[in-house]
C-alpha cells in the first residue's frame, strides 16, 4: 500500500478501530492451545476489543494462524490484517545456544545467522514479529534473565544487537521469511536492585547513558521495527509511562520511528507501582508517553476511546500511534498478502532440517568456554571413561525461553557419545537427581519436580562411585536445570544444586581425574568445582545439537574458542561485578592485603574467579607487546595498534584478541578499561599473524562533564590481550601534550 493509501485508510477508520489496533491479545483468546508468557488470571476483554485488536501474541502454526487471520479479516470493517508475534529468542524449532552463550562466541555474524534461520522457520509457520533481541546490559548473575542477554559489555552487546536485527529483518524486509525484530527492554531492565526480577532500577543519568543505552541504540540504528518498554522504574517513574524516557530519549535523541510496545500487562502494573491511581490514569500516562501497543492489560481497549472523547487525549496522538502500526504491517506486506510466508510444506521442510541442525552444532561449539584444563582434555579415545551426572541422559538443553522448541528433538549426551564412539570403553551413570529435594520449578508451560526416594538416590550415587572407581577418567555433566534461569528466576544462591555438589564430592574422592561439563543459564559460583576438577568446560544451555557439539570438543574434533561475555564471580557477595568499573580514590593493590584503608573485601578477592573475555584453548598463544603506529593522534586522525599473535602449541586453534581503551584523566571518571574491538584469529601450530586495530577519535568519545558525547584531549592507554585482565598496553596522546 502506498503512503497515501495508508493515510486514506486512517482517515476512514473509526476511533474504536484505531484504538483496537493499539490493543494486543494473547492467542488464547483465539485458540486455547496458544503459548502464554505472562499472568492471565482475571483478564477479561469485551467482544469488540477482541474483534478489533490489532495484534496477537503466542499463536503459531500455519493452519491456526491462517484460520484466525481469515476469520478476523472477514469481520473487520476495513480488512486490516492482524500481526502475529512470538518470543522467538534463540531459535524456533531448531534451537541454538541461549543468547548469553552466543555472546561467548564473540562472533556477531554467527548470532546473525542464527537469527536468520529462526526467522525462516518462524515466518514459514505464520509469524511476523519476534520479541528479540534483548539488549539489556547485565552485571548481576543473580538475575535469571541474564541468559537472554549477550553479556556485561556495552560494545559487545551492541555488535550482537546489530547482527541479530539484520538477521531477523534483512535490509528492510527485502527478502522472503523476514521477521520484524523488537529491541527490548527499554530501558535499564537488566539492572534490578538485588538482582530480583521486576524490581526497582536506580541508575544515574550518566550510568544509564554511558553503559546501558548504547546497545539499545545499536539495535535501533540497525533498523529494528519495534522497541519494547521495560517493566521497571527509572528515576521513580515506570518506563511504560515515562514521558521523558520514551518521547525525549527514545524518539528524539535516538531517533526511533517504529512501534513502541509495552511488556505483558505493564501498563496496568503502573497502578501497583503507585504511579497511577487506576486503569484510566494508566491508559493516559502510557499513551502520553508514546506507547503504541498495550500488551495484554486491556487498559487501552477499556479507556482510550473515552479519554479522547472527554478531551484528555488528542485524537492526533492516537493517529500517530496507529500510523506506526499500519506502517509496520505495510512494510511486512500484509495488506497485499495477509499470509506472506506462511507455508505448511515449507515450514515442515525447514524445521530441524540438516542444514539448520549443522549450524546449531557449529554455534554451540563456538559458544563453549574452556575455563580450566590441567592437560586432561581433549580426551583420548582409548581411555576408559565414566560419564556421570544428571545431564548425561537429559534432553533439557534448550533453555527456558525456547518456547517453540521441543526437548524431544534434543539429542542426549549419552546418545551423542554412543554415536561418535560406539567402540570406546564408556560407562554411564546419572549419579543424582538434577534438583535438590523439595525444589519445585515452574516454566511457562511446564513444571519440574523430581521425586526420588532416599533409597533410589543412594543407589544412583553408589552406581556413580563404582563407575568412577573403574574408570581412568570421569566426565561429570552437572549444572543448573534449564528452568532455574530465565524470566522470574532470580536466585540468591548461584551454585549448582547441593545434591550435585555431593555427587561431585563423592566421585572426586574415588577418581581424581575429573572433568566437569557445566550447564547453566548464568555465571555461577564454581569455586568448589575448580578445586575438584582438572578441567571445566562451560557449555551453557547449548540447544538442539548441543550434545553432539560437546562430544566434538571433548574428543578434540573442535578446539574450544569461546570467551566469557560475563564474569564468573568468586562468590555471590561480589555481584554486581563487571570489568569496566570506575577506579576509586583508594584502589586495592594486589599483594598488599594488610593495607587497611583500601577498597577491598576482608574475606574474598576483589577480582572475579574468571573475568570477562576469558577462555582457554587446547593450544597456547603468545601475544607480543602492543605496537602503535604513532604516539600522538590529532582530532579526525587515527592510530593503528597491533600485536603479533603466534600459536606456540601443537594443534590448530582460534584466539580472540580484544582491544581495550583507558582514558587516564577526564572531566568525569572513566572506566579502568573499555572494550572497543575484537578479532578472532585461527592459527596452525607455529603460525604467527599480525593483528591490527584502527583507533579513531570516535572510539575515544564519552559522555563528558558538560553532558555532551565527545572526546577530550589527553593521554590514553590501549590494551590488547586475550581477556579483560590483560596488562599488555601502550600509551598515546590525543591532541596537544600537556
Amino acid at each position: 500500500m502506498t503512503k497515501e493509501g495508508l493515510h486514506d485508510l486512517l482517515e476512514v477508520m473509526s476511533l474504536e478501530e484505531k484504538v483496537g489496533q493499539m490493543n494486543q491479545l494473547s492467542g488464547s483468546f483465539f485458540n486455547p492451545s496458544a503459548s502464554v508468557t505472562g499472568p492471565i488470571e482475571g483478564k477479561k476483554f469485551a467482544r469488540e476489543s477482541i474483534s478489533l485488536c490489532g495484534s496477537v501474541l503466542g499463536l503459531m502454526g500455519t493452519k491456526t494462524v491462517k484460520k484466525v487471520q481469515k476469520e478476523y479479516l472477514e469481520n473487520h470493517p476495513h480488512k486490516i490484517p492482524l500481526l502475529f508475534m512470538m518470543d522467538v529468542i534463540n531459535g524456533y524449532k531448531t534451537i541454538f545456544p541461549i543468547p548469553l552463550a552466543q555472546g561467548a562466541s564473540f562472533a556477531p555474524k554467527l548470532a546473525g545467522h542464527c537469527a536468520r534461520i529462526a526467522a525462516k522457520e518462524a515466518a514459514a509457520d505464520g509469524l511476523h514479529v519476534t520479541f528479540s533481541p534483548m539488549t539489556d546490559l547485565v552485571w548481576d548473575a543473580r538475575w535469571g534473565r541474564v541468559m537472554e542477554s549477550t553479556g556485561e559489555d556495552p560494545y559487545l552487546n551492541g555488535r550482537f544487537a546489530e547482527a541479530m536485527v539484520k538477521g531477523y529483518q534483512g535490509n528492510g524486509f527485502d527478502r522472503p521469511y523476514a521477521m520484524a525484530a523488537c529491541v527490548k527492554h527499554f530501558a535499564g531492565y537488566g539492572a534490578p536492585e538485588a538482582g530480583r526480577d521486576y524490581n526497582t532500577v536506580e541508575l544515574s543519568q550518566h550510568t544509564l547513558r554511558q553503559f546501558y543505552l548504547p546497545a539499545y541504540e545499536a539495535g535501533i540504528h540497525a533498523g529494528a521495527a519495534l522497541t519494547m518498554a521495560s517493566f521497571n522504574t527509572l528515576e521513580g517513574i515506570p518506563a511504560t509511562g515515562n514521558l521523558w524516557l520514551m518521547r525525549e530519549v527514545l524518539r528524539k535523541e535516538i531517533g526511533f520511528e517504529g512501534v513502541l510496545i509495552s511488556d505483558w500487562s505493564a501498563i496496568e502494573e503502573m497502578i501497583s507501582h503507585g504511579y497511577c491511581a487506576d486503569r484510566k490514569e494508566a491508559a493516559l500516562r502510557a499513551v502520553m508517553a508514546g506507547v503504541d501497543i498495550d500488551m495484554m492489560s486491556g487498559v487501552y481497549a477499556e479507556h482510550l476511546v473515552r479519554l479522547v472523547r472527554e478531551g484528555q487525549v488528542a485524537e492526533t496522538l492516537i493517529d500517530e500511534a496507529v500510523m506506526r502500526i499500519l506502517k509496520l504491517k505495510n512494510n511486512l506486506g500484509l495488506f497485499e498478502n495477509p499470509y506472506p510466508d506462511s507455508d505448511e510444506n515449507e515450514a515442515s521442510r525447514l524445521f530441524l532440517c540438516q542444514e539448520h541442525r549443522e549450524f546449531a552444532r557449529k554455534a554451540a561449539r563456538e559458544s563453549f568456554v574452556l575455563l580450566k584444563n590441567d592437560g586432561i582434555l581433549p580426551l583420548a579415545g582409548e581411555k576408559k571413561t565414566a560419564f556421570i551426572g544428571p545431564y548425561v541422559g537429559s534432553q533439557n538443553l534448550i533453555g527456558s525461553w525456547s518456547l517453540t522448541g521441543d526437548v524431544k528433538d534434543v539429542t542426549t549426551l549419552k546418545k551423542a557419545l554412543l554415536e561418535q564412539g560406539p567402540n570406546q570403553d564408556m560407562a554411564f551413570a546419572q549419579g543424582s537427581p538434577m534438583l535438590d529435594e523439595m525444589m519445585d520449578l515452574e516454566g511457562f508451560h511446564e513444571r519440574q519436580k523430581e521425586n526420588f526416594t532416599p533409597g533410589e538416590q543412594e543407589k544412583m550415587l553408589k552406581e556413580a562411585i563404582d563407575a568412577a572407581k573403574r574408570a581412568e577418567v570421569v566426565v561429570m555433566a552437572l549444572g543448573e536445570d534449564r528452568l532455574q534461569s530465565g524470566e522470574a528466576t532470580s536466585n540468591a544462591n548461584i551454585q549448582i544444586p547441593k545434591v550435585q555438589q555431593v555427587l561431585l564430592e563423592e566421585v572426586s574422592k574415588s577418581n581424581e581425574n575429573v572433568i566437569v561439563v557445566l550447564f547453566s543459564g548464568r555465571p555461577l559460583d564454581i569455586r568448589n568445582i575448580v578445586q575438584k576438577a582438572k578441567a571445566i568446560l562451560q557449555v551453557w544451555l547449548p540447544g538442539t545439537e548441543g550434545a553432539r557439539a560437546i562430544v566434538d570438543v571433548l574428543f578434540g574434533e573442535y578446539n574450544p574458542s569461546g570467551k566469557l561475555p560475563m564474569a564468573f564471580p568468586y562468590c555471590v557477595g561480589q555481584v554486581p561485578i563487571h570489568y569496566n568499573s570506575y577506579p576509586t580514590g583508594r584502589p586495592h593493590i594486589p599483594g598488599k592485603d594488610k593495607d587497611r584503608f583500601r577498597s577491598k573485601y576482608l574475606d574474598i578477592p576483589n577480582e572475579p574467579l574468571f573475568p570477562f573475555g576469558y577462555g582457554l584453548s587446547y593450544t597456547c598463544f603468545s601475544i607480543s607487546p602492543v605496537m602503535l603506529s604513532k604516539k600522538d593522534m590529532i582530532k579526525g586522525g587515527c592510530i593503528e595498534a597491533s600485536v603479533m599473535v603466534k600459536n606456540i602449541g601443537s594443534v590448530k586453534g582460534t584466539e580472540t584478541l580484544q582491544l581495550y581503551i583507558h582514558d587516564l584523566a577526564a572531566s568525569v571518571v572513566r572506566p579502568v578499561k573499555e572494550l572497543k574491538g575484537f578479532c578472532k584469529v585461527e592459527l596452525k601450530p607455529g603460525e604467527a599473524r599480525k593483528v591490527c586495530f584502527s583507533i579513531t577519535e570516535k572510539e575515544l568519545r564519552f559522555l563528558t562533564g558538560n553532558g555532551r558525547v565527545e572526546s577530550e584531549e589527553g593521554e590514553f592507554e590501549v590494551y590488547i590481550g586475550n581477556s579483560s585482565s590483560t596488562d599488555n598496553k601502550a600509551r598515546f596522546m590525543l591532541g596537544c601534550r600537556r
